[in-house]
């Protein structure tokens, strides 16, 4: 449990004019510079030393390449902390291209985009907004804190590849050793906290492992009016494959029975490109698909079934000549599942903090992926906590500001919280 040592509130009109600011800038996934370069230009503007901040290069190991990694923010404890472990507060920079063109227009407590066109982008400006608020009021008020370090990742809407390749180092002082196991920790964070979703008292403590599929369907081209029976169509394929999967059940909502009860996950079809012209038997078709379960060993059972209803459908679509397509099958593994005990440190000092924002916390499991999944990975007991996010990804999202408000409380909550 925790205490606060003081009365001290954020600055509420700051922290508005900062998420309505950020949600503004352009910084779809790889292209997330625009966005570093505010927060640094506020965080010198308020008086931190510039050895306080650093970058990684997280994103040459991206797939997706990119602008720039991830931004790291470090303080050193103050008198009163010394010897509490380091805390995390992170929140991904990026946004779907969705929100591309958001002006972020405010109607009382709602804040929507003025272009009906883009998403808004709350998602997760509003958490970048809580970590600087956070900050910049730590700054000016000159509050007492344990170690913090403030992680603002690049690329999460991709698969977490920002907080996949940190550099884990960084968080913690230079010289401190590294989170791998079996490797002395030092003085990195000892738990986190990451602010992206909806209602901030909402802590969530699991959520889903997933992989990624990349099916590719070579198949063989002929004119489609003058001899489709020489041709083998890779649509044709995809589509059986396609069915098999949903009715054997291995599409949307999978459930198997298992020695210790019901297994569940979920799979998708996400994308499906292929093909020119109607007049020509299509010959290559490219799928991008994904399997999410919490249990790690049902989760490979998905893509298994994926691989097994792709060959076959191949084996089966064939020409008058007898030849059959061949199917490439690749798969990564995205992001790995977590679960954090509701009676562990790092659960109970989110609680407490929710508690002091004048609301009772309550406790999820998630079926989607979160920088938390990489950051427990890293050796980082984290919770998530929302910032007033609703309607992501679509052009309906939009930000309740009492909730973003809450937000930025309880961040502050965390970073200068005194142990009981």
């Amino acid at each position: 449990m925790v205490k606060r040592k003081t009365s001290v509130k954020h600055d509420a009109k700051r922290a508005e004019d900062l998420v309505m600011k950020m949600m503004a800038i352009e910084g779809p996934p790889g292209k997330e510079s625009r966005v570093v370069e505010f927060i640094i230009g506020e965080l010198m503007a308020a008086g931190l030393k510039k050895s306080a901040i650093s970058r990684d290069s997280a994103q040459k190991k991206s797939y997706l390449g990119g602008e720039c990694g991830n931004l790291i923010v470090k303080l050193p404890a103050s008198k009163t902390f010394k010897g509490v472990g380091r805390r995390l507060l992170s929140a991904h920079m990026d946004t779907v291209p969705l929100c591309v063109g958001s002006r972020p227009k405010k109607t009382g407590n709602l804040v929507k985009s003025a272009d009906k066109r883009t998403a808004l982008g709350g998602d997760n400006r509003s958490g970048c907004a809580v970590l600087l608020s956070t900050l910049l009021t730590i700054l000016d008020k000159e509050l007492e804190h344990p170690p913090l370090t403030f992680l603002f990742t690049a690329q999460e809407e991709v698969g977490l590849k920002g907080a996949q390749h940190v550099t884990v180092s960084k968080l913690g002082p230079a010289g401190t050793g590294s989170a791998k196991k079996g490797k002395k920790r030092g003085n990195l964070p000892v738990m986190g906290f990451n602010f992206d979703g909806a209602r901030p008292e909402e802590l969530v403590v699991g959520a889903t492992g997933a992989y990624r599929m990349a099916i590719e369907i070579q198949g063989l081209a002929s004119h489609a009016g003058g001899h489709p029976e020489d041709g083998i169509s890779a649509i044709s394929v995809a589509s059986l494959a396609i069915a098999d999967l949903h009715i054997e059940g291995w599409h949307g909502l999978v459930e198997r029975g298992g020695p210790g009860g019901v297994l569940r996950g979920t799979s998708n079809v996400g994308v499906i490109e292929g093909g020119h012209a109607t007049n020509v038997v299509t010959d290559h078709v490219r799928i991008r698909a994904e399997a999410r379960s919490h249990d790690r060993k049902f989760r490979k059972t998905i893509v298994e079934a994926y691989k097994k209803a792709f060959l076959k459908a191949a084996r089966e679509v064939k020409n008058d000549a007898g030849r059959t397509a061949k199917v490439k099958f690749e798969v990564r593994h995205d992001y790995e599942s977590y679960r954090i005990d509701t009676e562990d440190e790092v659960v109970q000092i989110a609680a407490a903090a929710a508690r002091a924002a004048g609301k009772e916390p309550t406790f999820r499991v998630v079926n989607g992926g979160l920088d938390s999944n990489m950051l427990n990975q890293h050796g980082i007991p984290t919770v998530s906590l929302g910032a007033g996010q609703r309607g992501i990804h679509t052009v309906k999202e939009h930000l309740k500001l009492n909730e973003f408000q809450r937000a930025c409380a309880i961040g502050l909550n965390l970073a200068t919280a005194n142990p009981a």
